[in-house]
């Protein structure tokens, strides 16, 4: 019988509590929870665009795993790469893996001005910003600059946020709309020319890999504290153990924009 069927609540929940949380490595829940990869393999793809870019921006980078991927299979490094992020340990851990990479990390709050001059790059990428802020993404890109992302999409394992917060208003299930973000994409002069999106399975195995999930994912149930659901997560506990794994989809879309050249 799997490990996770034989231990307690209690001990279950005392690890997902325990795990850090740094980063954008999600290597611990092998084997506790899964979710189906966007078809277009956007870390792939990234490497690819690196290859023929000069001055290159990731955007809210993590810990800085996705990028460092994607430099490791770049057909050739650019001559500049930098990339920003707002939390301090993020900001600690993206150093210590980029540094060697050559690349600068500075330390920027997601919702202020990027600390680059206009015009500086010709790649800017992001993946799962909180919001993309368009005018400055379109400021530091070059005439003929692109920006490549993979965002997360509108009711993204609500399925999980629901259960904890009870149905949510109509205006919060539309947030991060992808025809919206193009509207916006297009009120600050890019052209936008690739949008797919996507829904996809994710399942959760055990209680500890719930708890590891909002502890890293904060957004998803702000505020959210073992102590403050220990009721929801105990019921959801036996859940998972009488039916099985709980399901819910993300969503995700890959966008593609460009700043007209004159």
């Amino acid at each position: 019988m799997d490990s996770a069927y034989t231990r307690t609540f209690e001990e279950l929940i005392a690890e997902g509590a325990s795990v850090p949380t740094e980063g954008w490595d999600f290597s611990w829940f092998e084997g506790r929870a899964t979710e189906a990869r966007p078809s277009w393999r956007y870390a792939e793809s990234l490497a690819g665009r690196l290859g023929a870019a000069r001055a290159v921006l990731d955007v809210q980078t993590g810990g800085g795993e996705v990028l460092d991927f994607a430099l490791g299979r770049a057909p050739s490094v650019p001559a500049l790469v930098a990339a920003t992020e707002g939390w301090p340990p993020n900001v600690a851990k993206a150093t210590a893996l980029l540094a060697p990479r050559g690349v600068v990390v500075v330390a920027a709050p997601e919702d202020a001005p990027l600390p680059f001059a206009d015009g500086a790059f010709d790649l800017v990428a992001s993946r799962h910003p909180v919001t993309p802020h368009w005018a400055e993404i379109a400021r530091v890109l070059r005439p003929g600059g692109t920006y490549f992302a993979q965002h997360v999409g509108p009711s993204s394992v609500f399925e999980l946020v629901e259960y904890f917060l009870g149905p949510q208003p109509e205006e919060v299930r539309r947030g991060r709309d992808p025809e919206g973000e193009r509207a916006d994409a297009e009120a600050a002069g890019l052209e936008v020319v690739d949008l797919r999106a996507e829904r996809l399975r994710m399942e959760f195995h055990d209680i500890a890999a719930v708890v590891h999930f909002l502890r890293k994912v904060v957004w998803m149930v702000p505020g959210f504290t073992v102590e403050a659901y220990e009721p929801q997560l105990r019921a959801l506990h036996e859940r998972i153990r009488a039916e099985g794994a709980f399901v819910a989809h993300s969503t995700r879309h890959l966008f593609e924009a460009r700043k007209p050249a004159p």
